[in-house]
């Protein structure tokens, strides 16, 4: 029995190792690692979540991404595919090493072509264009992507926002969504498809179709409009529904789950089309303050409920303002002013700093955390008077931005309804004003890990919580057991206020159970109709539920994608 054990091993190993060989030969040396002092920048999820890898492949062209995925399949390994690994529940990662199979993580992010079409009113992605990238390149065009400043910042990719229907700040665009793609597929007889819904004639052959695409080789001009949706057209009926007993927007929602859109990495994605918009020529920001949550509850029911749509809704509590003023500061500045174009890359150069650091005992955990925080203080006061005004008088902040045409019925609206009212108040910010209250409510997204990470001797973790909230729930306030406060140190409220989705990052003091406080929360936001996650999608960290989880299975019937996914099974043929 030990030989025959040992015989396994060893024939185990030699099949890995031709798999590699052949790994190598497809992508090339530069592109394959297997040194696991290397891999740890592709194993471990931004915030969370880690396991082990028998190889990272970082192909450069998408044919050899499908050459790759082939291999694998045939290998019978694992594939974990990967863009930017900016998620926050670790949907891109290994999570933890009980799989029944060996992982190949394939990271796309050097396929980064981005073909505008149709006069800049659509464009097609490969895996690797980001967010900021599709910005910068529809700016000639005077037209946006679905998301800006968001995750954009930190590198964030279009298909990881298209995978996971990420949502947005952007209230009249709703959920990245799209039902046109180019993809891989495994079957039922564990087979790899090809699947090309681009509505591009590419050829036949998946070397005529991946080829062509990635060198450019079609009319950009004649490609044929297509019935089926590049983006959400619904969405902003849907939003202004105030009266439903649903969300408006959640990462399961059946309505987006199609294909690529919302497939949490089951299936190897080449390329997405999707609409862009045209930018707004003319905006104004007003900002909003109050003692009394039910003046913006009545602000959203009354605007949504005449189809007054704002461009961006975006809410802000008084004790996040305050944590992101101090620990959101060096960000503030940053993007103030060098813009976002050099965020992403100043995001992977502090990613690599810290991974070396780490590594060096008599440095200190979180060194270059610690370190922007210290000199983030020698700056001088970066936010408006009056925003800081605001902050010292109200618990509740909300930012409207409208476009032109909805600047008059706004200004009138607010000034009719705090005309009589004491609890709360609101100004017109000028453009500077305008432009840093929307970068201050972006800095409150990184100001808990900030806050966690210089805080290592007082803080457990943070406990993150992205919720949709029904869209008839007037009640949005969160009011916590005391069993549940206790260990808090800080709750920071922030979120995307006329979609009704908030994000909620607890600072959890040093010797709790983050998990079990997570349970006891899930279940308070069970009993009041709530869904989550809102946009960062399952990852590891929540359960699908029956929906999205035989969403999965449809995709990828062998489980050969990213299993574990949704806390759904690890094993081949979704075997429990």
């Amino acid at each position: 029995m030990f030989f025959q054990k040992k015989s396994i091993s060893a024939s185990h190993n030699t099949s890995n190792q031709n798999l590699i060989v052949q790994l190598t030969k497809i992508s090339g040396s530069r592109n394959v690692i297997t040194d696991p002092s290397k891999m740890g920048l592709y194993c471990n999820g931004f915030r969370y979540g880690s396991g082990k890898a028998i190889a990272i492949v970082t192909p450069e062209h998408i044919l050899d991404q499908w050459n790759v995925v082939k291999a694998c399949i045939e290998s019978n390994v694992i594939i974990i595919m990967q863009a930017a690994n900016t998620g926050l529940t670790g949907g891109s990662t290994p999570d933890g090493n009980d799989y029944d199979r060996d992982i190949v993580i394939i990271n796309t992010m050097k396929m980064k072509k981005i073909y505008v079409i149709n006069n800049g009113e659509q464009v097609i992605c490969l895996p690797g264009a980001t967010l900021n990238e599709l910005e910068q390149k529809l700016r000639p065009y005077h037209r946006d992507p679905h998301s800006v400043i968001g995750s954009s910042c930190i590198g964030a990719s279009v298909l990881g926002g298209i995978s996971n229907n990420s949502g947005g700040a952007l209230v009249q665009r709703g959920p990245a969504y799209t039902e046109m793609a180019l993809y891989a597929q495994c079957n039922k007889e564990g087979k790899l498809e090809l699947v090309n819904h681009l509505g591009v004639e590419l050829g036949n052959t998946p070397e005529e179709i991946l080829g062509r695409l990635d060198h450019g080789n079609f009319d950009h001009e004649l490609i044929k409009q297509s019935d089926k949706c590049c983006s959400d057209h619904h969405y902003r009926d849907h939003v202004c529904e105030v009266d439903a007993p649903t969300p408006a927007r959640y990462n399961a929602d059946p309505n987006h789950l199609y294909e690529a859109s919302g497939c949490a990495g089951k299936l190897s994605i080449f390329a997405v089309r999707l609409d862009t918009f045209p930018q707004e020529k003319e905006t104004r920001v007003f900002y909003i303050g109050t003692n009394d949550p039910n003046d913006l509850t009545n602000i959203r029911y009354n605007m949504l409920s005449k189809k007054i749509v704002p461009i961006s809704g975006e809410y802000i509590h008084q004790d996040a303002y305050n944590i992101a003023a101090i620990y959101g500061k060096d960000t503030f500045i940053f993007i103030n002013c060098l813009g976002t174009a050099y965020i992403p890359q100043l995001f992977s150069l502090k990613n690599k700093f810290d991974f070396i650091t780490n590594k060096i005992p008599f440095f200190p955990k979180h060194f270059s955390d610690k370190a922007m925080q210290f000199f983030s203080k020698l700056f001088p006061q970066h936010l408006p008077e009056r925003m800081n005004e605001y902050a010292k008088k109200y618990e509740h902040h909300l930012l409207l931005k409208v476009g032109k045409e909805e600047i008059e019925p706004v200004r009138s609206h607010l000034k009719s309804y705090f005309k009589e009212k004491t609890s709360g108040s609101f100004f017109e910010c000028n453009a500077e004003e305008g432009r840093k209250a929307f970068l201050h409510r972006f800095a409150v997204a990184g100001a808990a890990v900030r806050y966690r990470n210089v805080h290592t001797d007082t803080v457990e973790n943070i406990l993150a919580i992205d919720v949709a909230l029904r869209r008839n729930d007037k009640e949005w306030v969160e009011h916590l057991p005391e069993e549940i406060e206790e260990p808090i140190l800080h709750k920071l409220y922030y979120g995307h206020f006329f979609c009704h989705v908030f994000h909620q990052d607890y600072i959890i003091q040093k010797g709790y159970d983050v998990f079990a406080l997570e349970e006891k929360m899930l279940r308070i936001l069970d009993q009041r109709g709530a869904e989550y996650p809102a946009e960062h999608n399952v990852g590891h960290l929540y359960p699908a539920k029956d929906p999205l989880k035989n969403f999965y299975k449809d995709l990828d019937p062998c489980n050969a994608f990213n299993p574990g996914i949704g806390k759904t099974s690890k094993l081949k043929n979704w075997k429990e």
